[in-house]
């Protein structure tokens, strides 16, 4: 193969830079990140936490959420806000108790399931059969359970990145139908959670069409320790349930949707963000009021930066995550037009831990930029690694549309110890963790919006939470 000449060869080498962040723009971005304001999101999740509280999709609260987080983002200063309506089944918890009656009678301690359906008027009494994994219950012969309680016993695996809970999560998921094929009048769980305290972890089931509804509720790690001992000593464990959840009609909820207006292209947006709603159980602090505090800050840096982007910057407070990506889906199908000119889209739903690595769902070409970016980043600690993560869950929906992704990876370890639990509170949150995470949502969103051009369009990765 012959030799390019000399000056094609510099032609080449010009178009390959100028696809890349010029030395100008990585300056800005240095001094983006060096003047976040410590303690900044933390102050929007302690606001978030005390004059709202718990905020579980089509309560009073989730009201008074949405008006909040408008609210917020004016005294922010961003350019413009709005709100975009979301329809979804509404589920109350009601009344929640269960105790053994024999051989041992002693109260445990559960939470209902979200989307379960109650036990009725009366409480329901049977004995128990436990399975060491949703698997072993699959595998029992139908019609084994007929007029007994479920007790699936997996345990969640503690990862920094979190992957112990996709195994895990498919009990609390699948776990109410799966025994009901078998004749269950109710399931119990072990809490899809890494800690040893006393506080159960909620969170969404669903039940398969054409089988028969039952109850479905998570026992405490330590209450499902204490009901397989119980068990392992041979005599049959009859236990009581008195469930009160319940699905009434339809709800509404608001998208919370905050702009910075792109200085010359503000029809292109890069979206940030995080899940406005809570379970009811604690404030939701850590899920995910840390990811609506560090996305809200983030913005409120950039709006202080002395150069606005190329492109707008959107940080969205998306309504209903927990009960099933509502928001998130609302969104996408009311944008479906402009999908293609959201041209990147990272969400922060993973708590309060520092971010460990940089990762996105981008083409080959546009490689090189998340390595500019994570020369910015470097001071935080937070390195490129070109393959591996996923889109957080209320930007998959856009993702799967083909929108580029990025994700700013963070130190899940003890995120599953208070997820979904009375104990997501403010004070599992450090300060100086959320600091981290505001200037690098800054600065990945800024440079994302300053970009020389867009992302391309990609395949859809997987959608990791």
């Amino acid at each position: 193969m012959r030799s390019l000449p000399a000056f094609l060869l510099a032609i080449l080498s010009v178009s390959v830079s100028a696809a890349d962040y010029r030395s100008e723009q990585l300056v800005q971005a240095a001094q983006l990140r060096d003047s976040v304001v410590p303690g900044a999101a933390h102050a929007i999740v302690e606001s978030l936490t005390t004059e709202v509280g718990p905020r579980m999709a089509g309560t009073e609260a989730d009201m008074r959420a949405v008006n909040w987080a408008r609210a917020k983002f004016a005294a922010l200063g961003f350019d413009e806000v709005r709100i975009e309506p979301v329809k979804f089944p509404l589920w109350t918890r009601g009344r929640e108790h269960a105790e053994v009656i024999a051989p041992y009678p002693q109260p445990l301690h559960i939470t209902a399931l979200g989307g379960s359906i109650g036990t009725g008027e009366q409480p329901l009494q049977a004995e128990v059969v436990m399975f060491d994994t949703l698997a072993d219950l699959q595998a029992a012969a139908d019609g084994s359970l007929s007029g007994k309680i479920a007790f699936i016993n997996g345990r969640m695996e503690r990862f920094r990145d979190g992957r112990g809970y996709g195994p895990a999560v498919a009990q609390r998921g699948n776990g109410a139908s799966e025994a009901a094929k078998k004749g269950a009048l109710a399931v119990v769980i072990r809490s899809v959670g890494t800690d040893l305290d006393r506080f159960p972890h909620t969170g969404q089931m669903r039940y398969a069409e054409g089988v028969t509804r039952i109850p479905a509720a998570a026992l405490s790690v330590p209450d499902a320790n204490l009901l397989q001992h119980m068990i392992q000593r041979g005599q049959p464990v009859t236990l009581a349930l008195d469930i009160g959840a319940e699905l009434r009609g339809e709800g509404l909820s608001y998208n919370v949707i905050g702009d910075i207006r792109g200085r010359s292209k503000p029809e292109e947006v890069v979206v940030i963000g995080g899940h406005l709603d809570s379970w009811d159980l604690g404030t939701g602090a850590i899920d995910d009021g840390a990811g609506v505090g560090i996305t809200m800050a983030a913005g409120a840096a950039i709006l202080a930066h002395a150069q606005r982007p190329l492109r707008t910057v959107r940080v969205i407070a998306w309504a209903n995550e927990e009960q099933g990506l509502h928001g998130a889906n609302t969104y996408a199908a009311a944008h479906a037009k402009e999908i293609t000119q959201h041209i990147l889209g990272a969400e922060s739903d993973f708590g309060a831990g520092r971010v460990y690595a940089l990762r996105a769902g981008v083409s080959t070409e546009y490689q090189s930029r998340f390595a500019q970016i994570a020369e910015v980043l470097a001071p935080l600690g937070i390195p490129y690694e070109p393959t591996g993560g996923g889109a957080g869950p209320d930007v998959g929906p856009l993702v799967v549309r083909g929108m580029p992704w990025a994700q700013l990876a963070q130190d899940g370890t003890d995120y599953f110890d208070t997820h979904h639990t009375a104990n997501d509170v403010l004070e599992r949150i450090d300060s100086a963790a959320l600091d981290q995470q505001v200037a690098a949502y800054a600065v990945l969103a800024w440079m994302a919006a300053d970009a020389p051009s867009d992302f391309g369009r990609v395949p859809p990765p997987v959608v990791a939470k």
